[in-house]
């Protein structure tokens, strides 16, 4: 029978790969590993390859694929493009599935998960500032986000984690867990959003034991450790050492592979189950072996490929490529590993080909025919070649320079042809903003960011920007960085690392010490302390918080009425600002704190690139984002000062000065609440939010007929806005008019079902009424929506006690007590039931 015949690019992968690596003792650990069973003491489950850059660790890893593969396994190789536990997940999904191998019950608990977590977003938004619209705004987003944050319910990657303190959130913590638990179908659907690996890991455990009876080993692949360890490690520990995600099967092998050797502290007690595979450069006998091997013996040769690369695997490969034939090729001892390879390159159009196709941080066949610069058919055949280069790593459908051989090459264009360099990233700028905008046609601008294409296309275009030196190609980063914070850590990290890495590849100080700083400010402290640099930064730091302005605590409304500000009910706000220009009110500086670290904040200005102004507006929304991250714990003072911080920017802007004069209200500070509010609508007249705001603050300040136009204004604007509906059926209380009262809250239960605040005020409304069965009704169904709602349980204590129900009315009153032991007029309800019983 004739014998089995490969392709010519095969058999040219097959000898590079073997020419390259040449890690034999490593490979033969490697393979050895099959041969021992999951029971004998010598078996490993895991491998872990440290070494510093360019030592060979991916292809080594790649290699280990090669000989898994050789042996039956089924593997996944994930590196840094995931950037989370399900990220992770989904990338070995995809992978098994190529191989026709579908996990497809861990397909649809990813699928939930991503439904869960945009749901956790949107319940948050509404517990905690929900859109007029009824749509997240950017700032509403953050708000929701920084809710969750704040809760625990986005561990490690939502913005404001260092903001935001749980316990301050108090009542809206039990509110925003209340209103998840009753939006979601299960408690593993809270747990979903809450620690996503928990519910996951598990599922993958299962379906990994199923597909072990279909195939002799599984292997999962870990590259780039050093940046995906950090949220990996812990979890890949307790995957492997733990019962906590269930049993994995024992054919399961885990190579990792970073720049760092293994946590001894954690991994320490597994070093009978794991070898640890540390890579140096290579020996002078190593390198002699694979110059030799490519048919490199000439000693002058030799002696300056060793002298040249360091004994570094992949400059080694890259000269042994090229086989030099004698000593007039080694002349130049000044010539770097690359510049050799370019001049022993024989054919110009591959020269060329090579040197452009460094220009791209990561290439297809797409990017690859636009960085040449040439004819499809032509670019096509020098891709092929291309791809076949020792230091062009593959990943998936895509190919990766090797950075110790892309680095040189970068330097060498940009030194020789300035203006061919900016020329070539500008050519791939545009490219990239075409195929971006052709992603965005048609499409809500809200749903991008969760697109990883959209994602990906407009990093390259911004990288390639900054590469050419854009005027407006920083601020427009920045831009997008403030828009990334608002989802999360791990998107937040590619857009600052595409600063750094343009920063180094464009050999430009300034892009770089912009990605240096938010790069270690991210590491700090989150996406928070990424914003609090650009503004430092900037020189736009807040000023100290004015110790004027009171911090009040519970809600607007005396605490002596069941249907007021009772201090465990729900946020006492309008829903998301729409708001406007400031006045700019003067601040009392006298309180400011004596230790203010302004020379700090003068160094940080005096590092500010020169060339770079980030725009008013910009700053502006940082600062919008601070507040509502402090009104979202119940610090309204920072929140104001924040939003006085972004008027000082933006002095016409309605959003702002409508959402300042609600913090002014949530303060007490009602006349200069209503001053904001008044300004705020006379701005923007369609604001339905700044519109119910006046009326709220109005109504306190004891003017219920500017109250009720301010609030007719919202509800002619949104007639199902809920919360100005409660607050029309406060003020028709105030002007006697029970039946406008009740009938306002009839309208505010149809639009929002869900709300048990409205539901509360509803049974408060028919209590007045004296229909207390109907008002029983009315709180049960609050407290069945939110079980933790101390008004709704000291409510229904009251109408309890009416019906003459005294047991009833003592543990509820006695549980809106253990709920919030301050809650004064519950206490007075309580003491008068119980003189009531003794007599």
């Amino acid at each position: 029978m004739a014998r089995g015949r490969v392709s010519l690019q095969e058999l040219v992968r097959r000898r590079t790969r073997a020419g390259l690596v040449a890690r034999s003792a490593e490979r033969e650990l490697f393979r050895g590993n099959f041969d021992t069973a999951p029971e004998d003491g010598r078996h490993r489950f895991l491998f872990h390859v440290h070494g510093t850059a360019g030592v060979g660790k991916t292809r080594l890893v790649k290699e280990f694929e090669h000989l898994a593969r050789e042996q039956g396994a089924l593997t996944a190789y994930v590196n840094e493009t995931s950037g989370s536990v399900p990220e992770v997940l989904e990338s070995v999904c995809r992978q098994f599935a190529l191989r026709g191998h579908r996990l497809k019950d861990l397909e649809r608990m990813l699928a939930t998960h991503r439904e869960r977590r945009h749901e956790a977003e949107t319940a948050a938004l509404a517990a905690l500032d929900p859109a007029p619209d009824g749509a997240p705004s950017t700032g509403g987003m953050a708000l929701a986000r920084a809710g969750l944050a704040g809760l625990g319910l986005v561990p490690g990657v939502a913005p404001f984690t260092a903001v935001l303190d749980p316990a301050q959130l108090a009542h809206g913590a039990d509110r925003l867990r209340s209103v998840l638990a009753a939006r979601f179908r299960s408690h593993e659907d809270v747990r979903l959003v809450l620690d996503p690996a928990s519910v996951l890991t598990p599922v993958l455990t299962d379906e990994l034991n199923a597909v072990a009876s279909d195939v002799p080993w599984i292997v999962l692949l870990l590259d780039t450790y050093e940046r995906t360890g950090p949220f990996l490690d812990a979890w890949l520990h307790d995957l492997l050492t733990t019962d906590r995600y269930g049993a994995l099967p024992d054919t399961v092998v885990v190579v990792t592979a970073g720049q760092h050797p293994a946590d001894p502290a954690r991994w320490g007690t597994f070093a009978d189950f794991m070898t640890s595979l540390p890579l140096q450069p290579f020996t002078e006998a190593e390198a002699r072996g694979l110059l030799a091997e490519r048919g490199v013996t000439a000693e002058p040769v030799v002696a300056e490929a060793l002298r040249l690369t360091g004994g570094l695997p992949v400059l080694l490969s890259t000269i042994a490529g090229t086989r030099p034939a004698g000593p007039e090729d080694v002349t130049d001892p000044s010539a770097t590993a690359v510049e050799r390879f370019l001049k022993w390159e024989q054919d110009p159009g591959r020269r060329f080909a090579a040197l452009a196709g460094a220009l791209p941080r990561l290439l297809d066949a797409d990017v690859f025919a636009v960085a040449a610069d040439c004819d499809r058919d032509r670019a096509e055949e020098l891709y092929a070649w291309v791809e076949t280069l020792p230091f062009a790593d593959r990943l998936g459908g895509r190919i990766r320079y090797h950075d110790i051989v892309r680095a040189p090459m970068l330097r060498l264009q940009r030194g020789r042809s300035p203006r061919g360099w900016a020329d070539g990233h500008g050519r791939l700028a545009q490219a990239f903003r075409r195929w971006r905008e052709q992603t965005e046609s048609g499409r809500d601008t809200g749903t991008l960011w969760l697109d990883e294409t959209w994602c990906e296309l407009r990093l390259g275009e911004l990288y390639h920007r900054l590469c050419a030196a854009g005027p407006t190609a920083v601020s427009d980063t920045l831009r997008d960085l403030v828009d990334a914070c608002d989802q999360g850590e791990a998107l937040a990290a590619r857009w600052v690392r595409v600063l750094e890495d343009a920063g180094r590849d464009a050999g430009a100080p300034g892009v770089s010490a912009w990605g240096d700083r938010l790069s270690a400010a991210l590491a700090s402290g989150g996406t928070r302390a990424v914003l609090d640099t650009l503004l430092d930064w900037a020189g736009h730091t807040p000023l100290p918080v004015p110790g004027r302005l009171p911090v009040r605590r519970g809600g607007d409304e005396p605490s002596t009425t069941p249907g007021g500000g009772v201090p465990a009910g729900p946020p006492d706000f309008p829903g998301d600002p729409v708001g406007a220009d400031p006045m700019l009110w003067d601040l009392d500086l006298a309180g400011a704190p004596a230790d203010v670290d302004w020379m700090s904040q003068e160094q940080a200005r005096l590092t500010t690139p020169a060339d770079v102004t980030l725009p008013a507006p910009l700053l502006a929304r940082i600062h919008r984002d601070r507040a509502l991250a402090h009104a979202a714990r119940g610090d309204h003072t920072s929140a104001v000062t924040e939003l006085s911080g972004a008027l000082a920017l933006t002095p016409d802007d309605a959003r702002t000065l409508a959402l300042r004069g609600e913090y002014l209200r949530a303060l007490g500070l009602h006349a200069e609440a209503v001053a904001d509010l008044e300004q705020a609508t006379a701005l923007d007249p369609a604001d339905a939010y700044a519109w119910a705001s006046l009326g709220a603050a109005r109504l306190t300040l004891g003017h219920p007929e500017g109250a009720r136009t301010a609030l007719d204004h919202a509800l002619a604007l949104r007639p199902d806005y809920t919360w100005a509906l409660v607050r029309r059926a406060r003020v028709a209380r105030e002007l006697g008019d029970p039946e406008g009262r009740l009938a306002a809250l009839d309208r505010a239960v149809a639009a929002e079902p869900d709300s048990a605040w409205a539901h509360c005020e509803r049974g408060d409304a028919l209590r007045a009424a004296d229909r207390d069965r109907e008002a029983l009704a009315a709180y049960d169904r609050a407290l069945a929506l939110d079980p933790g709602y101390a008004s709704a349980y000291a409510s229904r204590g009251v109408a309890h006690h009416r019906l003459g129900h005294l047991d009833e009315a003592l543990a509820d009153l006695d549980r809106a007590l253990e709920l919030n032991p301050s809650y004064a007029w519950a206490r007075e309800r309580r003491d008068a039931v119980v003189q009531h019983r003794d007599g």
